[in-house]
């Protein structure tokens, strides 16, 4: 009886300490996990931290180059003040005098458009197109008006229509002209033209001679070029494309000469 009651009691510390053993292992390792979740969420926050101080002298570099670049800006606008011979009433009466010539310069170019498109109205769009663009006047001549398939030689009914042309030029002297020619991208080898870039420039010439030589405009008011195919109105795809690529162009500019003068003059 007493030996059984010793062995119960043995049996109880056992297991008394196996139990605590297990309770002391779930607490350290909940512990231990604990620490290990704090230890990742500080390297987060140093790493948070450290972009953030990052953005903050990156900020404060970007503030810096605002704030003397605003400081150049400053000084270039006290430099040109002082600089400058015109008081504010004077410079309103300038701008008020440039919005003025920049409106009959507008009005001088629809006008010219108009006489021309008047002068030419006897001719087919498929000849010729008359049009304004970035304040010059344009006058698009079809090879089907004005020359035979790889000729410079103008036909009669473009000359016609360059005497008409002419007409209008040469009562109007605030415009210099330039002469344009193109092709359309098929390859051109003769005994006279090399290339396209050859027959656009012949053609070109052409039309140049007949303003000033036939019709009396002042050679020195006019330019001209060959551009070859490669300023083409469209894709060069069909027959009718190409035949619209194959033109003379007769662009007409304004002088602003007196505008350049009252836009850069000191006073």
């Amino acid at each position: 009886m007493k030996k059984s009651t010793y062995t119960s009691v043995f049996l109880a510390l056992l297991v008394g300490l196996v139990f605590t053993s297990c309770v002391s292992n779930k607490k350290f390792n909940a512990s231990e996990d604990r620490a290990n979740r704090l230890q990742n969420e500080n390297e987060r926050t140093l790493s948070q931290l450290n972009e953030s101080e990052f953005q903050l002298v990156k900020l404060k570099e970007e503030n810096e180059a605002i704030k003397n670049e605003y400081a150049t800006i400053q000084n270039d606008l006290m430099i040109l003040s002082s600089e400058s011979k015109m008081t504010i009433k004077d410079q309103a009466e300038r701008l008020k005098s440039l919005q003025d010539m920049m409106q009959i310069q507008t009005d001088k170019t629809e006008n010219l458009r108009k006489s021309i498109s008047k002068a030419l109205m006897n001719y087919n769009t498929d000849e010729l197109n008359v049009y304004q663009k970035d304040g010059k006047v344009y006058v698009s001549l079809s090879e089907k008006l004005l020359f035979k398939s790889g000729s410079d030689v103008v036909d009669p009914k473009g000359k016609e229509a360059l005497k008409s042309l002419s007409t209008v030029l040469n009562s109007s002297k605030d415009f210099t002209v330039a002469i344009e020619g193109h092709t359309d991208d098929v390859p051109i080898k003769t005994a006279r033209f090399k290339d396209n870039w050859d027959l656009s420039t012949a053609r070109a010439s052409s039309i140049v001679r007949i303003l000033t030589v036939d019709n009396g405009f002042d050679a020195a008011r006019i330019t001209s070029s060959g551009r070859g195919e490669f300023h083409p109105l469209n894709p060069n795809s069909t027959a009718e494309e190409r035949a619209e690529n194959r033109r003379t162009e007769i662009i007409l500019s304004p002088d602003l000469q007196e505008i350049y003068k009252l836009l850069y003059s000191e006073n």
